[in-house]
Order: structure tokens, then C-alpha cells, then sequence
């Protein structure tokens, strides 16, 4: 609920933004606060019937947010096995095809995106820690080296022999 919140909060805090820029030219010469006066009561109602309003406007559905959240939160506990769609929609109690879009929606990629880009953040950790590159691999939910190593250069731009590398280096220095 926590990132659903953040990315509310931050769309929120760029809506207010708007309407203060919109609201605070001024009128007349002269400049008005937020609601047009300056009780600080009536301007702090105004705020909160301004998130409720946009709350509902892109989070209108709860079910729909514990699903998506509920599934986020399983993949991360869980990025070390064998995850794929019909395994998370069946532990959420949805279709594979619903579930797909709604963290599309939610998250702006594909739960399959999201457990790759986990693992990949995950790889990072290990490797900078110094675990060796198959260990890594093993320790992440792959099961074949080369796939893993294939995978993170396409994503890193780097081997993960490289990258450790570098990370050690970096750490020398």
C-alpha cells in the first residue's frame, strides 16, 4: 500500500502544484491564497478534498490495489523461485490476463519485468558483497549461468564478472 501511496502522493503534490500556479495569478493586482482567502482551515480542506477527489479518480478500485500490492509484495519475498503468471494469479484469486494488467497499470510493467528487474537488483547486491557469479545465479532464481550472465549484460550493460569487477575496484579506490 506504501508504493501505491508514494506514487499518489507524488502525483497529488504535481496536481496541487498546478492548481497553486493556476489559482495564485493575480487577480486584480492583487494576490489571493489557495482558496481565494487566507484561513489556513479552508485551504487545508480544500487539500484534502483535492486528494480524495484525485484518489479516486486513479485508485478507485481497493480490491484492485490489494491485488496488485499483494502480488508485489510476493514476488519479493519469493524472486528466488520459480515464479510465473499462473502461479501469482492463482495465489490472488484472478485470471492470469487480469492480473497482467491491472500491474500494468498500477506499476507500469509486467510482473515478469518487475521479478527480472528485482533479480537483477538483487545480483547487484550479491556481487558487491562479493559472492561469486554462479552462487549469484543460483541464489536469484536462475537455473543456467550463461542465461543469468546473458540476461544481466543485456540489462546492466555489463557482464556480472565485469560488473563485480568494477564494484571491487570501485570499493579499492
Amino acid at each position: 500500500m506504501a508504493d501505491v501511496d508514494n506514487n499518489l502522493h507524488h502525483f497529488a503534490v504535481k496536481q496541487f502544484h498546478k492548481m497553486l500556479i493556476f489559482r495564485s495569478r493575480p487577480v486584480n493586482g492583487v494576490y489571493l491564497s489557495v482558496s481565494g482567502n487566507v484561513n489556513k482551515d479552508t485551504d487545508m480542506t480544500f487539500y484534502q478534498s483535492e486528494i480524495d477527489r484525485i484518489r479516486s479518480i486513479c485508485y478507485s478500485n481497493q480490491g484492485q490495489i490489494e491485488t496488485v500490492i499483494g502480488t508485489r509484495h510476493y514476488i519479493n519475498n519469493n524472486f528466488d523461485k520459480e515464479l510465473n503468471l499462473d502461479m501469482l494469479s492463482h495465489i490472488r484469486f484472478t485470471s492470469k490476463f487480469h492480473l497482467l494488467r491491472l500491474f500494468r497499470r498500477y506499476y507500469g510493467q509486467t510482473p515478469k519485468q518487475y521479478l527480472t528487474d528485482k533479480r537483477i537488483e538483487k545480483a547487484k547486491e550479491l556481487l558487491n558483497k562479493g559472492t561469486n557469479v554462479t552462487e549469484t545465479c543460483f541464489a536469484i532464481g536462475f537455473e543456467s549461468p550463461s542465461s543469468f550472465s546473458t540476461l544481466f549484460k543485456s540489462r546492466v550493460g555489463l557482464t556480472p564478472t565485469e560488473f563485480q569487477k568494477r564494484a571491487t575496484f570501485a570499493k579499492s579506490v
